[in-house]
């Protein structure tokens, strides 16, 4: 995890700005925790709330739950917590923003500062881990430390991130979190993420085709409904409809008398029913005029007399659907960029929509490099080369992404090959996948055409499997240039396109879900790189690791179920800690 401190005097714009910083890092694709220091006792309940009183009584904590949140309190009897140890209740972001603590050295601060409201002499002067100043009046020359204005999050966050990169506070040096192989200039994936999520827009059109065949496409508009549902009033049960009376609940039981007659599905009962009487109603039965409420067949009876017995209902309208109850006319059904599912196409066709404008799906095209691949083994093959694995691997991705895969096969080590069917692809696809060729070497023409000829958004990130990985455009066109090794090519795959290429292809920028679960594995990790190891979850609900972290092995990739995920820093983690764990069904395989 990352740290940066915001600190300031009374009113000075320190709660606004971390607001709008989590926000602005949120939408760069972060993860964002927050710890607030306050300087004075606070409490998170009510006054006289049931955990209140729990803590009142003398319990050591209090955990909070709701269908919205959790919260765990502990009453703190030793004084007040350092921050370390708050950092160490946090489950693991890529940044934590930490409002107050004015005299930590765990990490860099921006102090915020208004003019006409400073209490007291710039902290800045004083304190050396202040790295910059958020301020309403900035100063137009240069100043140590520069200055931003207080309302500019988009600036500051930028300088933040480059902070991580540059500067090596407490929290950073000691635990790893900036720490790059020496002497290269390697890029953190966050960086990386953040610089590739601005530069991706959609490039697909649209097209309005059938509701029936939109399922796996991604809207191009907002839908709106066109016909209400329930479009009038109807009966949820099969039983006997009638007109609630407030006079009725205050009886035990009712009898009215039972009109000849009935309403089903498909088959309305025109007349109205008086007050005193019931009808016969069935399901799905639009409510005959004078019936607002139903009884089951279950809870009634019918006499030799015609008259149908029942208990008094509680409320009006019980067992009934009201019209519009799941969808209203001109209600926002769907915004632009959704994915349609199943369920989706029921929702739609419920709504009166036969047609919907989707966007055609992505082209992706795929290029393998290497004089020693072959499609497949022949009898006459070499005994030292090596099948292609990578194309097959990420055709199969592809097409359970909803994208169509473009195959421009295997491309010999020639600087003039590679760059023709770069060529080639980018006149038919819409973004490009081209495997190996990506590193430094000799034969390595793929980095070298992308810096020479390319437009190169980042080289060289900080991820393991995957150093290296290029990002770039050529002819305009997105290429992710992954490694050559197929469980690298594939962990690059799911980090980096798959959330690019979803917002190629219309959509929103996608994390992957994970969730925090018990180790059943051991590892001591260095500092420097992202590192994502091949991981499956036990009986016992602990995820074990691969036996081997070898990018080459493909039986890796078959043996898990998902991707346990460690940070940046160093890390050490034995049986029971805590891990970040995506399962393959997060990335959409």
């Amino acid at each position: 995890m990352k740290i940066i401190a915001i600190n300031g005097w009374k009113n000075s714009g320190k709660t606004s700005l971390v607001e709008r910083l989590t926000a602005e890092f949120i939408r760069r694709g972060f993860s964002v925790s927050t710890i607030k220091h306050a300087h004075r006792n606070f409490d998170i309940d009510q006054p006289g709330t049931d955990s209140d009183r729990h803590r009142a009584a003398g319990a050591s904590e209090v955990l909070v739950s709701s269908p919205h949140r959790w919260a765990l309190m502990h009453e703190s009897r030793e004084g007040e917590a350092s921050l370390e140890a708050l950092l160490d209740k946090l489950s693991p972001v890529d940044i934590v923003i930490v409002e107050g603590f004015k005299g930590t050295t765990l990490a860099p601060k921006i102090e915020t500062r208004r003019r006409e409201s400073a209490a007291g002499d710039s902290l800045a002067r004083h304190d050396p881990q202040v790295i910059a100043v958020a301020t309403d009046e900035p100063s137009s020359a240069p100043t140590d430390p520069p200055e931003f204005n207080l309302a500019n999050e988009k600036a500051i966050a930028d300088f933040i991130l480059q902070s991580f990169k540059t500067s090596l506070p407490l929290a950073t040096s000691e635990t790893g979190l900036s720490a790059m192989p020496p002497g290269v200039d390697w890029m953190p994936v966050d960086i990386a993420l953040s610089r590739l999520r601005e530069t991706i827009n959609v490039s697909v059109g649209a097209s309005r085709i059938k509701v029936t065949e939109a399922d796996g496409r991604i809207l191009a508009h907002d839908v709106r409904v066109l016909r209400s549902s329930p479009p009038v009033t109807n009966s949820a049960v099969d039983g006997y409809g009638f007109r609630f009376h407030e006079i009725y609940s205050a009886k035990p039981e009712c009898t009215l008398k039972l009109i000849d007659g009935r309403a089903a599905a498909g088959e309305p009962f025109d007349e109205t029913v008086w007050d005193g009487h019931a009808i016969r109603v069935l399901t799905g039965a639009p409510l005959p005029k004078g019936v607002d409420t139903i009884v089951m067949d279950e809870f009634s009876r019918i006499d030799e007399a015609g008259c149908v017995h029942f208990k008094s209902p509680k409320k009006c309208g019980e067992n009934t659907r009201q019209a519009g109850e799941d969808l209203r006319a001109d209600d926002l059904l769907f915004e632009a960029s959704r994915l349609v599912r199943a369920p989706d196409m029921a929702s739609m066709m419920a709504a009166g929509l036969s047609k919907v404008w989707v966007r055609r799906p992505l082209r992706v095209g795929l290029i393998s490099t290497g004089n020693e691949l072959v499609s497949k083994i022949t009898a006459v093959t070499p005994h030292d080369f090596t099948i292609d694995a990578n194309r097959p691997l990420l055709k199969s991705i592809i097409a359970r992404w909803g994208y169509e895969a473009i195959d421009f096969g295997i491309v010999q080590d020639k600087e003039s090959n590679v760059c023709e069917t770069l060529d080639q692809a980018s006149q038919s696809a819409d973004a490009i996948l081209i495997s190996g060729g990506a590193s430094s070497g000799d034969e390595d023409y793929v980095s070298r055409l992308l810096m020479r000829e390319g437009e190169n958004l980042a080289w060289r990130i900080a991820i393991k499997p995957g150093r290296p990985l290029a990002l770039a455009r050529w002819s305009g066109i997105p290429i992710f240039a992954l490694p050559g090794n197929p469980v690298a090519a594939m962990v690059c795959m799911l980090i980096f396109s798959r959330p690019a290429l979803h917002v190629l292809a219309g959509g929103r920028w996608c994390e992957p879900i994970h969730f925090m679960m018990p180790a059943d594995f051991e590892k001591i990790k260095k500092a420097g790189r992202r590192e994502y190891i091949r991981a499956r979850m036990n009986q016992a609900g602990r995820i074990e690791a691969f036996h081997s972290e070898g990018s080459g092995l493909t039986t890796g990739l078959s043996w898990a179920d998902g991707l346990v995920e460690l940070s940046d820093g160093a890390q050490t983690i034995s049986r029971g800690d805590q891990v970040r764990y995506l399962p393959y069904s997060s990335f959409g395989l």
